[in-house]
């Protein structure tokens, strides 16, 4: 999946951090308005696991508001850099690990799958969704969350800004679209839409609620009863 290989060997450790040096002002205040809607949500004694964490922007923004974090990524540069990243912080940890294969004896009061992990990590089968779920401890929750639709003009003006920092390849505007954006050098991101999401929450067969944030993100949340 040249996805998965593009965040493993491209998009990675330095280049991901220039990805959130961002000068686009709607772009900052997508990312934090994501992270503050997560962190509101927490009371401050959850053990929470992050899918494809990179180098732990999340985990340390969440670290002072839950119990314990964890973070997986597929790149060991970007877990090598998140060590570092994390090294203030004591109840945060970042360990190389594959979605896909991952597992852990402990379960986790609260998973998050944010930024639209969905498209970036693949997450796709509803026996990985199933997998997930099983890692969460009865009354935990799941949280995916991917763009609103509103927000297709900055996102696009924000990978526009990646390729001329040489973190991404050129966009290829012919093909870019309906939520869908393919650079030269093969990357693809696609977009979730609030139907897909729906039924991602239905077939869970759990409780759940989609949620748009900020005109920015959409959430899914699924809650484990």
């Amino acid at each position: 999946m040249i996805e998965n290989n593009y965040y493993a060997k491209k998009l990675n450790s330095q280049k991901l951090f220039k990805v959130y040096e961002t000068k686009i002002p709607r772009v900052n205040q997508y990312l934090d308005a994501e992270i503050s809607f997560v962190r509101d949500n927490l009371t401050g004694s959850e053990r929470v696991l992050e899918l494809g964490a990179g180098y732990g922007r999340i985990l340390k923004e969440l670290a002072g508001s839950c119990k314990s974090i964890v973070g997986i990524d597929i790149s060991n540069e970007s877990v090598s850099l998140g060590k570092k990243y994390l090294k203030d912080c004591p109840n945060a940890e970042i360990i190389i690990m594959d979605v896909h294969n991952f597992a852990f004896e402990e379960k986790f009061d609260v998973i998050l799958c944010l930024q639209n992990g969905l498209s970036a990590m693949k997450i796709i089968s509803s026996n990985l969704i199933e997998k997930i779920l099983g890692m969460v401890v009865s009354g935990g929750k799941v949280y995916f969350s991917t763009y609103s639709e509103k927000f297709w003009e900055y996102r696009l003006m924000w990978f526009k800004e990646q390729a001329v920092k040489g973190v991404l390849g050129e966009i290829d505007l012919d093909k870019t679209k309906d939520g869908v954006i393919i650079c030269k050098d093969g990357f693809k991101a696609i977009t979730q839409t609030t139907k897909d999401l729906e039924m991602i929450g239905y077939l869970s067969g759990y409780e759940y609620q989609i949620q748009e944030v900020d005109e920015s993100s959409v959430f899914l949340i699924i809650h484990k009863k």
